[in-house]
Formats: structure tokens, sequence, C-alpha cells
């Protein structure tokens, strides 16, 4: 639309930039992906399949967006984060979330026959993504930190409930008995 006399229409979009000179986060999260890993018989608590699947994408994601200088994952989630100085797309959030989330979604779709082989995906993954700021460099660790409680949490239920199951429980008891039975932390 370069100099036509529609331009104007681009003044309605709205600007959303984020915080200069703080670090972004970029956390992205399986939609539905209780449902997508019951559909496609992921192994529990861990399918290391799935865990290889999604390592590979952020590492795609890592190789193509040199801004991003870490990534941390868990589960059906991962956190980029990027350098405090960037101006990736102007620091746009719309512009961050939305390659970050489409560019993952895509190398998992690509890579699926790789980690499942013999194995066709029945329907299409999706992610949500959110962009946050973290001021300082200790907020960011403590963001860090949180995540991988978080993991480390939801890891420690998750074995016990399958080992559970697994041993004869039904999973509604075995989610009953260890319901509260984490740290608070």
């Amino acid at each position: 639309m370069a100099n036509s006399k529609y331009d104007y229409v681009k003044s309605f979009e709205a600007f959303d930039g984020l915080l200069p000179h703080t670090w972004i986060v970029i956390r992205i999260d399986g939609r539905s992906f209780h449902r997508f890993a019951d559909v496609h018989d992921f192994e529990k608590p861990n399918d290391i399949r799935a865990l290889k699947l999604m390592n590979e994408c952020a590492k795609g994601v890592l190789q193509d967006l040199t801004d991003i200088i870490f990534a941390y994952g868990e589960s059906d989630e991962y956190s980029f984060v990027i350098h405090k100085n960037s101006n990736l797309y102007q620091r746009r959030s719309s512009k961050l979330v939305s390659v970050i989330v489409s560019l993952f979604t895509s190398l998992f779709v690509l890579n699926w026959a790789a980690f499942f082989p013999g194995r066709e995906l029945q329907y299409a993954p999706s992610f949500d993504g959110r962009a946050v700021c973290y001021p300082t460099d200790l907020v960011l660790r403590d963001y860090l930190s949180w995540r991988q409680v978080d993991c480390h949490i939801n890891n420690q239920f998750n074995t016990c409930l399958w080992k559970m199951v697994q041993a004869g429980q039904s999973r509604d008891n075995a989610y009953r008995i260890l319901k509260g039975s984490g740290p608070t932390v």
C-alpha cells in the first residue's frame, strides 16, 4: 500500500511496543494438549518423543531468531528470552508472539514424522502465547525459577499419579489421593 490513497488505514493499527531495556519473555503453551496427548497416545507421564519434538522445535526457533538468547521448556510449554537490548520487530508484542508461536507450531508439524514415525497427526496442534517484560536480571531469574519449580512439582505429581494408575488405582482416585500433596513454594 505504499504511497496510495489507502495508506491512512494503517493508522488504525494499535502500536503494542513492549517497554525498552527490559527482558522480553515469550511463553508459548500447547492449547488443549491433554486432549492432543490422549488422541495421539502419548506415553504417561512423559513421552520422550514428544519432549524431543518440543526441543527440536525450540532449537529451530533459536536458530531462526538470533535475538532469542535462551529457551526453557517443560511439558507443552516453552519460554523464549529475548535480550533486553533487542529491537526485534520494534519490540511489538503481537509481532513477536505471532512469529514465535507460528514458527514453533509449523516446526512441530514439519518434524512430527521424525519423532512419531508411522503415527499420523490426527489434527493440527496449536499453541497460544504471551509476551511479558521483566525489568531486571533478578526478576528474570525469578521467572525462570518459577517455571523450573512448576516443572518439578508437575512432573513429580504426574509421575506419582501414573505410577498409581499403572498399579491399579483409577485415575480419579489417584488424583484424589495426591491432591494437595505438593509443596508450597
